[in-house]
C-alpha cells in the first residue's frame, strides 16, 4: 500500500472513531508498527492528527464560516478579553509606534494604555478611543466595512506601506497549528500581514475560544508573532511559538 492510501485510511479512521491505536493501524492497513509511527509522526507534523503514546486522535478544527459584528464580538469572552487586553496594553512603552489592528480585543486594550505612545489604526472606533485618551494617532485611509468598522481595501495597504512599527497587535478570527492565524477578510488579511511585515514584534490577541479554529484566509504561521491568551488548550502551540497565558498570573 502507498504511503498516501496509509494516510487517507489513518484519517478515515481517525474521523470515524475520534482516536485510533498503532495496533489497530497495523492489522487494518498490514503494515508494520515502524511505518505507522512514521505516518503518524507525518501527519502530525502537517497538523492532521495529535500523535499520543500508542496512537493518534483527531484535530478538532472548526470552520468558520461567519464573521460577527464588531458589536457582537464585544459580549463574547469579555472577561477574558479584558485580561488578554490589560497584559497587551502593558507591552505598550511610551517610545514605541504602534500598529493597532481593528477588533474587539484590541479595542480594549485601549482603557488600560499609558500616554506616550504613538498609533497607526485601521479602526475607526479605535481612532477615536486613542484620540479621545489624548493619544497621537494616524488612521489609514481606505473603504471603511461596516460590519466590523475597520479600513480595508487598497488605498489602507498603500498607505501601510509607508510606515515602520516597533510593535503591532492583531486580531485573529481562529489560530490552527497547520493553518496559523486566520480571517474570513481576504482585504483584512493582507494588512494583517503586512502590519506584521513592519513590526520589529508583533503579538496576536486571541482568548482561547479562537484555538483550534480555521478561516477562510491565513495571514501569518504560528511562528511570526507572539500569542496572548486567557488559556491555551493545547500545549503543542507553546511549542510553535511564544505563549502568555494571562489567566495565570
Amino acid at each position: 500500500m502507498l504511503t498516501q492510501e496509509r494516510h487517507l485510511q489513518i484519517l478515515a479512521q481517525l474521523e470515524e472513531k475520534g482516536t485510533v491505536s498503532v495496533a489497530q493501524l497495523t492489522q487494518l492497513l498490514g503494515a508494520s508498527e515502524s511505518t505507522v509511527r512514521r505516518d503518524l509522526i507525518a501527519l502530525d507534523r502537517l497538523g492532521k492528527l495529535h500523535k499520543v503514546h500508542g496512537g493518534a486522535t483527531l484535530t478538532r478544527r472548526d470552520f468558520i464560516r461567519r464573521e460577527e459584528k464588531l458589536d457582537e464580538k464585544l459580549q463574547l469572552h469579555m472577561d477574558e478579553k479584558e485580561m488578554i487586553a490589560a497584559y497587551a496594553a502593558a507591552q505598550v512603552d511610551d517610545t514605541d509606534f504602534v500598529y493597532l489592528d481593528a477588533g474587539s480585543s484590541t479595542l480594549l486594550m485601549i482603557d488600560h494604555l499609558q500616554p506616550g505612545a504613538t498609533f497607526v489604526t485601521n479602526g475607526l472606533l479605535h481612532a477615536q478611543r486613542l484620540v479621545a485618551k489624548g493619544m497621537k494617532t494616524y488612521v489609514l485611509g481606505g473603504e471603511l466595512k461596516h460590519t466590523t468598522d475597520a479600513i480595508i481595501g487598497l488605498a489602507a495597504a498603500k498607505n501601510l506601506h509607508n510606515y515602520n512599527f516597533s510593535k503591532c497587535f492583531i486580531g485573529t478570527n481562529g489560530i490552527a497549528i497547520r493553518q496559523g492565524f486566520t480571517t474570513p477578510d481576504t482585504d483584512e488579511a493582507y494588512l494583517k500581514a503586512a502590519a506584521m511585515e513592519r513590526s520589529f514584534v508583533s503579538y496576536v490577541l486571541a482568548d482561547a475560544s479562537k484555538f483550534d479554529k480555521v478561516s477562510t484566509v491565513s495571514f501569518a504561521p504560528l511562528d511570526q508573532a507572539a500569542i496572548i491568551t486567557d488559556r491555551l488548550p493545547d500545549p503543542e502551540y507553546g511549542e510553535r511559538t511564544v505563549v502568555k497565558e494571562v489567566a495565570l498570573l
